[in-house]
């Protein structure tokens, strides 16, 4: 059988950046940056400074007052994301398609805010203080189970947990769900609310997050002087269907997703392989997939942590894949500007690839000032640029050597 064509109808988020795509979509081909001091934990406990917090979400604006007091931020940011983006893809979910509507939603770390809260009741008071949604506000499985619950959907339901990748394998993996006729409709992304005591502890030992005080230059992926990531928050979540259903509803397409690769490194807890070998042939099955030459894909929107090793490998996987081309080619990190959310990344970033086909504008890496000669391509530095994007591939890569990249096409009847 011949694989289905399969496009994207509907965008969602809530970001560190906006809210609604319409505010994050601007404030990204701006420049304008949502990581500011932390609010979430006391910072003087920590040598950290900086984060990229969700701001003026409310969730009893999407769930019910008693239902949102059994979700951990993470699935409120999830079932929040989730309602805009089949609201935004005009999709009525009713009986008749029902069970043809799937949910695959990733998180990296699930509901830790509930773990540290039930934990500090159980330390103190016994196992008899301990909620009885404890377990279903933490595991990461529940942000795909309560938008299925939330929306009605019931078709295949699932949840990748793949560290940093964990938005982009959701994706990826849906997109196979309905290429090979499993489903019509899938709503995927990813979410993450990591911003608690316990993770900026674990990160910060682990010197992966950056020290600088300054907000505003925090988060410089490719720069020199780049000295790690700023943790943020969100979710991504897109609607994705079969061409056919698409055009039968009138509804608007954003684009279409044509490849998927996904490899591991084999190699590290917590490092890249070196020279980037692992997320080299990701983006090489992406672009088999997409049956791609290399010389037609247009720009990158790149995993780009602002770490030393993911951005220097990253660069040399570019190399490996794209050649001589590779210097002719753009990649920007928005990361830059949303901080690093995680599981959630590749939700935005999907989102973000998507709308840079749409309006043909590459955003920018900002905080870019100084070049590092192991990172020699063209970031697109601090300035969105116009430029006519046919095809976009996305990079997400993830602790445990997870690597991911997501092909995205201009939409062509």
């Amino acid at each position: 059988m011949e694989n289905r064509r399969v496009v994207i109808t509907g965008l969602g988020a809530i970001t560190p950046v906006g809210n609604d795509i319409e505010t994050i979509w601007s404030n990204i081909i701006k420049g304008n940056s949502g990581i500011d001091y932390i609010t979430r934990v006391n910072k003087d406990d920590f040598p950290v400074s900086v984060a990229a917090e969700v701001k003026d979400f409310e969730p009893t604006q999407y769930i019910d007052k008693k239902d949102a007091k059994r979700m951990d931020r993470f699935t409120q940011y999830a079932v929040a994301s989730a309602q805009k983006a089949v609201e935004d893809a005009k999709l009525d979910i009713n009986d008749s398609i029902s069970n043809r509507v799937g949910v695959w939603i990733g998180s990296g770390i699930g509901g830790m805010q509930t773990l540290e809260t039930q934990h500090e009741n159980f330390m103190n008071k016994g196992y008899r203080r301990v909620s009885p949604f404890f377990v279903p506000m933490m595991i990461p499985d529940m942000a795909a189970g309560q938008v299925s619950i939330q929306l009605g959907a019931k078709g295949i339901n699932s949840c990748s947990v793949t560290a940093c990748a964990s938005a982009a394998n959701s994706i990826g993996d849906a997109f196979k769900v309905i290429q090979r006729g499993d489903a019509d409709y899938m709503i995927a992304g990813g979410t993450e609310a990591p911003l608690s005591n316990m993770a900026f502890a674990g990160f910060s030992s682990a010197k992966a997050l950056s020290f600088n005080e300054d907000p505003k230059t925090a988060s410089r992926p490719f720069d020199k002087n780049r000295d790690g990531f700023v943790m943020g928050e969100g979710a991504g979540v897109l609607v994705l269907e079969t061409l056919e259903t698409a055009l039968e509803r009138g509804a608007h397409i954003y684009g279409e997703i044509v490849g998927y690769g996904s490899t591991g490194d084999a190699y590290h807890i917590t490092a890249p392989a070196e020279d980037g070998e692992g997320a080299a042939r990701a983006m090489q099955q992406a672009l088999e997939d997409a049956q791609l030459d290399p010389s037609e894909v247009d720009y990158i929107n790149a995993h780009g942590t602002s770490t030393n090793l993911n951005d220097k490998y990253e660069t040399m996987a570019v190399k490996t894949v794209f050649g001589e081309y590779a210097h002719k080619l753009s990649m920007s990190s928005t990361k830059s500007m949303t901080g690093h959310l995680l599981g959630a990344s590749g939700g935005i970033e999907s989102i973000i690839s998507v709308k840079a086909i749409e309006d043909n504008i590459m955003p920018p890496t900002m905080n870019y000032e100084t070049e590092d000669p192991e990172c020699d391509l063209d970031y697109v530095p601090n300035q969105a640029r116009e430029k006519n994007l046919n095809v976009v591939l996305s990079n997400s890569f993830g602790f445990g050597g997870h690597n991911v990249s997501l092909a995205f096409k201009k939409y062509q009847q």
